[in-house]
């Protein structure tokens, strides 16, 4: 496909990218591109470990893992190595996980591969840390999502008790916090807006006000 659309959604843990991506991409009729549920299957697949394998070792386990994309909006389904992705991977050590393998630098080269193999014949909105800065520069739309971190725990609160997880909120405001750090301060490329990011802060917006934000930006700029 030339020129295909692509919408980045940046931002930190917590921010509603996940929610906000599949509902953008359901309205403009493209695929779905969940980058953080990439991460977080990377990390489960390596085990907790990751950080101390050898490079080698890394890399062949790196080079085992197969990502595909199918579908359309909210039908898109995400696969590594023909398996549909699922919620055993939305847990909060898993997240833990992901943010800390994120910061090596195989790893992100492995995704970043990936990510744009998957973009490169393939409308799509795609979410993650670094998506309109490293992985998808020249990006047709740039959306960077914030939120104050006790904003996000509380979001994140809601939605592990629906899930029918129990949740300690304080416990998951400092979760947050720890990785903001670690992702706005890791050498390899830090979660921030890229230069041309239409920037939305989400903290007194309800879902349906960000939406339209996000649909307003991706209008102008296709």
């Amino acid at each position: 496909m030339p020129n295909p659309l692509i919408v980045t959604i940046d931002g930190p843990a917590g921010v509603g990218k996940t929610t906000l991506a599949r509902r953008t991409a359901q309205a403009l009729g493209v695929a779905y591109l969940d980058t953080g549920a990439m991460f977080r299957t990377t990390a489960l697949e390596l085990g907790p470990g990751a950080s101390d394998l050898a490079d080698s070792e890394l890399v062949a386990r790196l080079q085992s893992l197969r990502f595909e994309l199918s579908g359309c909006g909210e039908k898109s389904v995400l696969r590594v190595n023909g398996r549909i992705i699922g919620d055993e991977i939305r847990t909060e050590d898993v997240g833990t996980m992901a943010s800390r393998i994120a910061t090596l630098p195989l790893v992100r080269e492995f995704q970043c591969t990936a990510q744009q193999a998957i973009g490169s014949g393939t409308s799509l909105v795609v979410e993650g840390r670094d998506m309109g800065t490293v992985v998808f520069p020249h990006a047709t739309c740039k959306i960077f999502l914030d939120a104050t971190p006790e904003v996000r725990a509380e979001r994140r609160y809601h939605q592990l008790r629906d899930m029918g997880r129990e949740a300690d909120l304080a416990e998951l405001a400092e979760q947050i916090r720890q990785r903001d750090d670690r992702d706005r301060n890791r050498p390899v490329a830090p979660l921030r807006p890229a230069d041309d990011a239409v920037v939305i802060d989400t903290s007194s917006l309800d879902i349906d006000q960000v939406f339209e934000a996000i649909l307003a930006a991706v209008r102008a700029a296709a």
